[in-house]
């Protein structure tokens, strides 16, 4: 997973969503063996257990925002979740999404952009890994609101250096979307480490907002 710590300092430094998307279709061919071969890489079953707790219905329509080559949607579909939309801004990432079979639609979209979807679409819209300096703003939450319906649950990873530096805009962008009751905080988790059996050393919370 060294290479990998190389190619992450490059999607953090990104200037625009087309650099992230060409950095994604290098990565996509080798990105699965990358995080199956012994990394441990566990987020994605930190927020499954968030998700399964909140919302326990089967049927409930998802969008997997930041889905990759499906790894978070495979692991959905395993566990019975099968009403599943994925976006990416990663044409690459989403073909080999698409091999996996798991996803009634996967469509190739920017976060932090309108993403075309009708409004109250989605019971729960979960990301992971997806926030982070480059590729995935703050300035995505307001449009992920709009398309989740009232009551539904927003889910996604942030790691805590990134919520604390103010410059990303995470944490009075969060502060503020709750102070205008956009959403309402229902957990954050303890800080965990992302691949405890590899590098480089990745530390994430899951927050869960309901929204209003």
């Amino acid at each position: 997973m060294k290479a990998d710590a190389e190619i992450l300092k490059q999607l953090y430094k990104a200037k625009n969503p087309q650099e992230i998307a060409e950095i994604y279709n290098q990565w996509s061919k080798n990105y699965d063996e990358g995080l199956n071969e012994g990394s441990g890489y566990v987020a994605p079953q930190w927020c499954l257990k968030l998700l399964e707790k909140y919302v326990p219905s089967k049927d409930a329509h998802l969008l997997d925002a930041g889905a990759g080559t499906g790894l978070f949607g495979q692991l959905l579909h395993q566990r019975g979740y099968h009403n599943i939309v994925g976006i990416d801004v990663s044409e690459g990432m989403l073909e080999e999404a698409r091999k996996k079979n798991v996803y009634t639609e996967v469509h190739q979209k920017i976060l932090g952009e309108p993403l075309g979807f009708p409004t109250d679409s989605f019971d729960a819209t979960i990301s992971v890994g997806v926030f982070s300096p480059g590729q995935g703003s703050s300035s995505a939450f307001d449009e992920l609101i709009r398309i989740t319906k009232p009551g539904g649950y927003i889910i996604f990873t942030i790691q805590p250096q990134f919520y604390e530096n103010s410059d990303f805009g995470f944490k009075p962008k969060q502060l503020e979307l709750e102070i205008a009751d956009k959403w309402v905080l229902e957990e954050k988790t303890e800080k965990f480490q992302g691949l405890p059996k590899s590098e480089p050393d990745l530390f994430y919370n899951v927050w869960v907002y309901k929204v209003c």
